[in-house]
């Protein structure tokens, strides 16, 4: 619960993670939420990266010690997997969101092997369409995937719903409830406000509706 609890309030504290019950975000998609994530900015904050590197080292080593290849998912997770395949000393490849147009259209760049056993390391979990897709794709190269572990999650049900069909496990250095929970005891946001944040969790599309 430290880590969870650390890394909640780093990412607050750069505004990696920010908050707005009232005007909220349109993601890409076209959802609106009053959550916004964008962990590439712990990048630009070395002790922040390191602290981020270190937490998901630690978990590897404890849940996944015979992890032999670190995969990174595009673009987000590319640079905090190689420092993580760095510090501990293993091959990293990283997985496109879809196949390259022209070349070798490959959908992992660098070298997997047939049977390797595998980390697969996120930035973001927010419906888990795209981090399974990319599980996927290590297992459709004959490897088999050990864990994925990411920076944040928004514990958003239909993300939930769907890692309960996979056979390995989600790990997150933080997530949704920690992060809100700590943003109420930093003046960030008000008690207040919590039931609205709560109510978006519980069904993001409905929550949205308020604001068509």
């Amino acid at each position: 619960m430290k880590l969870e609890k650390n890394c909640a309030k780093h990412l607050l504290s750069i505004k990696a993670v920010e908050l707005r019950p009232t005007q909220p975000f349109t993601w890409t998609s076209g959802l609106k939420s009053p959550i916004y994530c964008d962990n590439r900015k712990t990048l630009s904050y070395p002790q922040l990266r390191t602290f981020i590197k270190e937490g998901m080292v630690h978990i590897i080593k404890q849940y996944f010690a015979d992890t032999e290849v670190i995969a990174g998912v595009a673009t987000g997770a590319i640079a905090i997997g190689a420092l993580v395949a760095e510090t501990l000393g293993l091959p990293f490849i990283y997985i496109r969101s879809e196949e390259k147009k022209h070349g070798l259209t490959n959908l992992i760049e660098g070298v997997l092997q047939e049977g390797q056993k595998v980390v697969v390391i996120e930035d973001l979990i927010s419906t888990g369409k795209s981090s399974l897709k990319a599980a996927n794709a290590v297992q459709d190269a004959g490897a088999k995937v050990l864990g994925m572990v990411a920076i944040f999650s928004y514990l958003l049900p239909i993300a939930e719903e769907q890692f309960k069909n996979v056979d390995f496990q989600l790990f997150t250095l933080t997530n949704y409830d920690i992060l809100i929970q700590q943003a109420v005891e930093e003046n960030y946001i008000q008690p207040s406000e919590l039931e609205t944040l709560a109510k978006w969790r519980e069904n993001p599309a409905k929550w949205a509706e308020q604001f068509n």
